[in-house]
C-alpha cells in the first residue's frame, strides 16, 4: 500500500498509466451486451471473468439451464450477458444472461422482418386465438394466429408442434416487443410459384378435361390439371339455356369438356366454358319472323318479366309490360310456372346483343280499343261503382270488369263540395254516365256523371245583374249567410257586407235557416259560372225607386228585417203579460 501514499510519485504515475491504458481496450457501460468468459463454477452459480470490471459477476446455473445453454456451463466458455449495474448498493456487479438473448433474439427478429425473411421456429403451445412460437436461434417467443397456421382449416396440429419450420413474420411492434409470424403464408407462397408454372402451362382456348367439385350461385367449379388447378365456369358459360342454378345441369363429379376463355396471371386465375364448345342456338334465329306466334316453354322466372325457350337455348324475354293489356304491375311469379307453355308474338330480335323479346298482349286484341268501338266519346250509358279512393270513383261499364274507367270528383255533381259528395257512392251502385276521354294507348277511360245531370246553372239563363230572386236561407256564419235560390240546386253566400245598408241590420246571426228572403243579382258571369247575390243592393234600388216616387226613402217595412220593430214589441208585451 505504500505505493498509493504519494500519488505524485513516478510509482504512482506509470500504475495510472497501466491501469488507464487497460480499461481503454474494453469499453464498459451500463445497458450494453459484452462477453464474459466462465472462470469458475459451483453448484448454483457460474463466476464470470469480463475485463474492466473490479469484480466477477454471477449467474444463477438454473437461469442458464432455462435458456437451453446447459452445454455451455463449462470453464472457458463464453456467455453473452446484459451489464445491468456496474456496481449496486452492496458493491456487486449486477448482469443478466436472459435479458441479454432476448435483446439479440429481438435484434435479429428485426432485421429479418424489414429484410423481409422467413425465420425459423417451432410451435411450442396453444393458446387462445393462435399458437406461441419460439425462435430456434434466439429463443424469443412469437405468436401464430389460428388464421395463419395453414392456408385450409385443420382440426388437428399436433404433427405440427415442436417441429422445426419456417414462419413468415407479419408484424412486428417495435414498442411493446411483440411479434406476429404466419405459417400460411409461407405455404401460400410456394403454392403460388407452382401454380404460376402450372398456368403458364394453359392458353386461351385450349380444351381441357375438369371434374366438378362444387357449387356456387353464380357458376361451379372444376378442377383440371389432375387436380392441380381449380377453375370457375360462370352460370352465363355452362349452357345457352337459361338456369338459375348449375345444379339444373350438372352434379358433383361429372367430368365435363372445357375450354380456356381467359387467364389472369396476376390473380392466378383460369375461366373456362362449356357451352362454347357447341354451336350457338341464335345462328338459328333466321328460321324465326318478327310479329309471328309461337308456342314458348317458360324456363326462368323474374320479377320483371319470364324467360321462355323458342328451341333448346334459345331463349325469349316477355317483359312484364307485355303480358296484358289491362292489368299493371303483374307479379309474374304469382301469374305462371315454369314449364308452363303460353303463346307469344315475337316483337323484337337484336342480333348483335342477342336477344329476343316477345309479347303475350299483342296476341290479344286491346279491349280498350273495343271499348272505344262500342262506347265512343259522348256516349252516356250506365255504370257501376267498383272502386273509390279521397278524390275519385272507378266505375266498370257493360260488365267490362277488367277495364277500370275514371270519374273524377269534380265530374260527380254541380256542387261545390265534391270531396263530401264523393262519400255518398258506394261500391255496386248504378250511376248514369258520359265517356268523355278515350287515350287506348294509355289504357285510360275518363268518363262524368255530371255532364249527365242538368245545368243548374241554367237557371239564370234569363237572367240579369240587379234582378230579384227569392233563396231559402241554408245556414249563417260570421261571413255571412249561405243560401239556395229557388229551384235551383245551386248554393251561394251572401256576404256580410251585402245583407243591409245599416250595419246594425247587416248580422248574419239573426238567421238561423229555413227563412225565405228576396235579394239582387249583384254580378253575373256565365264563363265563369260565377254569381254575387246581395240584399242590400236590393234594398239600395227600392229605396231609389221610393224616392223617384214618393220622394223619401222606404221604412224597410217591405224588407227582411222590417219585421224586427214588430218582433221586439211582442217580446216585451208577452214579458208583461207573464
Amino acid at each position: 500500500m505504500q505505493i498509493y501514499k504519494e500519488l505524485t510519485s513516478p510509482a504512482s504515475k506509470e500504475f495510472e498509466q497501466l491501469l488507464n491504458s487497460q480499461l481503454s481496450k474494453t469499453k464498459i457501460e451500463e445497458g450494453k451486451i459484452i462477453e464474459g468468459k466462465i472462470n469458475k463454477i459451483t453448484d448454483k452459480f457460474v463466476f464470470l471473468f469480463i475485463e474492466g470490471l473490479k469484480s466477477e459477476p454471477v449467474l444463477d446455473i438454473n437461469e442458464l439451464k432455462s435458456m437451453g445453454l446447459a452445454e455451455k456451463i463449462k470453464v472457458g466458455e463464453k456467455i453473452a450477458v446484459l451489464l445491468e449495474r456496474i456496481e449496486d448498493k452492496n458493491g456487486d456487479v449486477l448482469v443478466s444472461a436472459s435479458k441479454a438473448q432476448k435483446i439479440e433474439g429481438w435484434t435479429k427478429l428485426v432485421d429479418a422482418y424489414e429484410k423481409n425473411e422467413p425465420i425459423m421456429g417451432k410451435i411450442t403451445s396453444r393458446c387462445k386465438g393462435g399458437c406461441i412460437v419460439e425462435h430456434i436461434e434466439t429463443g424469443s417467443l412469437m405468436f401464430l394466429p389460428g388464421s395463419q397456421i395453414s392456408d385450409k382449416p385443420l382440426k388437428d396440429i399436433s404433427h405440427l408442434m415442436n417441429e422445426p419450420q419456417k414462419f413468415a413474420l407479419i408484424k412486428l411492434d417495435k414498442i411493446r416487443g411483440n411479434a406476429c409470424v404466419s405459417r400460411r403464408q409461407i405455404i401460400s407462397s410456394y403454392k403460388k410459384e407452382d401454380k404460376a408454372k402450372l398456368i403458364s402451362s394453359f392458353k386461351v382456348g385450349q380444351k381441357v378435361t375438369g371434374t366438378c367439385k362444387g357449387f356456387t350461385s353464380f357458376g361451379a367449379f372444376f378442377s383440371i390439371g389432375d387436380g392441380a388447378i381449380d377453375t370457375l365456369v360462370h352460370l352465363m358459360e355452362i349452357s345457352y339455356q337459361r338456369i338459375s342454378h348449375p345444379e339444373e345441369v350438372l352434379n358433383v363429379g361429372d367430368v365435363k369438356e372445357l375450354v380456356v376463355i381467359a387467364i389472369d396471371n396476376e390473380k392466378l386465375q383460369i375461366s373456362t366454358s362449356i357451352r362454347q364448345l357447341s354451336p350457338d342456338p341464335f345462328l338459328e334465329i333466321d328460321n324465326y319472323n318478327i310479329n309471328d306466334s309461337y308456342k314458348v316453354k317458360i324456363v326462368k322466372i323474374l320479377d320483371f318479366g319470364f324467360f321462355a325457350e323458342l328451341e333448346k337455348g334459345l331463349t325469349i324475354l316477355i317483359h312484364s309490360s307485355e303480358i296484358s293489356n289491362v292489368k299493371k304491375n303483374i307479379i309474374p311469379k304469382k301469374a305462371f310456372s315454369i314449364g308452363e307453355e303460353v303463346s307469344v308474338k315475337l316483337i323484337n330480335i337484336d342480333k348483335e346483343k342477342k336477344q329476343i323479346a316477345g309479347s303475350i298482349k299483342a296476341l290479344q286484341e286491346n279491349p280498350f280499343i273495343t271499348f272505344e268501338k262500342k262506347f265512343p266519346v259522348g256516349t252516356i250509358c250506365e255504370a257501376t261503382v267498383k272502386a273509390s279512393n279521397e278524390y275519385a270513383l272507378f266505375v266498370t261499364i257493360d260488365n267490362l270488369d277488367e277495364i277500370d274507367c275514371f270519374l273524377h270528383q269534380n265530374d260527380l255533381s254541380f256542387k261545390e263540395k265534391n270531396d263530401q259528395e264523393i262519400q255518398k257512392y258506394k261500391q255496386g251502385q248504378k250511376i248514369q254516365v258520359k265517356v268523355l276521354e278515350i287515350q287506348a294507348d294509355l289504357n285510360k277511360i275518363r268518363v262524368s256523371h255530371k255532364a249527365t245531370l242538368k245545368d243548374p246553372f241554367d237557371f239564370f239563363k234569363d237572367k240579369k245583374v240587379n234582378d230579384t230572386i227569392t233563396v231559402k236561407v241554408i245556414s249563417s256564419d260570421a261571413k255571412g249567410l249561405i243560401v239556395q235560390p229557388m229551384e235551383c240546386e245551386m248554393e251561394f253566400t251572401i256576404k256580410k257586407s251585402q245583407i243591409a245598408i245599416n250595419n246594425a241590420d247587416a248580422r248574419p246571426a239573426r238567421w238561423t235557416g229555413g227563412e225565405k228572403v228576396d235579394c239582387a243579382l249583384l254580378d253575373l258571369d256565365f264563363e265563369k259560372r260565377k254569381v254575387s247575390l246581395s240584399i242590400k243592393l236590393l234594398e239600395e234600388i227600392m229605396n231609389k225607386d221610393a224616392i223617384n216616387k214618393f220622394s223619401s226613402p222606404l221604412s224597410g217595412k217591405n224588407l227582411p228585417f222590417s219585421s224586427l220593430s214588430d218582433d221586439l214589441g211582442k217580446k216585451e208585451k208577452e214579458k208583461k203579460e207573464n
